[in-house]
């Protein structure tokens, strides 16, 4: 059982967010996160996956409360009993996914992932792509609205909605899905080795413009895109006892 002294509360935009952050600064007290034991962060997946983004360098836990549309992520809220509550909860570790977009003037970009890295087509044609693993090409065109990578913890997220399978937190494998494969007629994806490295190629960019997204950031235009797990960086998650990501994982698939 740890004890969690400094508590550091952030709040997405909604009011019931800003609502409960009031409340439970009152209640116990706020620092600053880089003076924080754990983090708490009141909101839904989206500003979940925000504050995780935010404070990957702290190396400190965050327990998220549910004041949003989505909660998968996140805890039930209450104001009563939450150093009870952090003092019993349950750590899931996790890695993102790092992309390496380049776009057909040369220009690189870099982002993370704690769900996905997606390809969408940005034009009124489907998107053609080449996927190669490890260097080695597996498809030579895929003709789809896109694809994905997923991450076991993402896997519940835009891959299930994909149609792509629900991976247990704890394997060392990540999701390819395709959307909407148009050829080979209705492609469902594979299932690769965490530490594979996925490469996209836009076949016939300037007729056929892909976007690439790593959770909520865009880069348009690209060419090529590379995507691998970037194991330098841990996100820290608290669940209750009981509803762990593991746990929330195998419900999904019996809903």
């Amino acid at each position: 059982m740890v004890e969690f002294k400094n508590i550091c509360f952030r709040a997405s935009g909604s009011p019931a967010a800003q609502a409960s952050f009031r409340a439970m600064e009152r209640r116990y007290g706020n620092v600053l996160s880089g003076d924080a034991d754990v983090i708490v962060a009141l909101g839904g997946d989206g500003f979940m996956l925000t504050t995780l983004h935010d404070t990957q360098e702290l190396n400190v836990p965050v327990y998220g409360m549910h004041r949003g549309t989505v909660g998968f992520l996140m805890n039930d809220f209450s104001e009563e009993g939450l150093l009870e509550r952090l003092a019993c909860a349950e750590e899931t570790v996790t890695n993102p996914l790092r992309m390496r977009a380049t776009r057909p003037d040369g220009y690189i970009e870099e982002a993370l992932a704690i769900n996905e890295v997606s390809l969408l087509r940005a034009g009124p044609q489907a998107a053609k792509l080449k996927i190669s693993v490890d260097g080695k090409e597996r498809l030579g065109q895929l003709v789809c609205d896109g694809a994905l990578v997923a991450t076991p913890a993402g896997s519940t997220a835009y891959n299930y909605s994909a149609h792509g399978p629900i991976l247990p937190i704890g394997a060392d494998v990540l999701a390819l899905t395709a959307m909407a494969a148009f050829r080979p007629r209705r492609w469902r994806g594979a299932l690769l080795p965490k530490t594979a490295r996925v490469e996209f190629e836009v076949i016939e960019h300037e007729k056929r413009p892909v976007s690439a997204v790593a959770d909520s950031q865009e880069v348009r235009l690209v060419q090529k895109v590379e995507i691998s797990i970037e194991d330098s960086i841990n996100h820290r998650l608290l669940f209750d006892p009981g509803h762990g990501l593991e746990e929330r994982l195998i419900r999904e698939q019996f809903a």
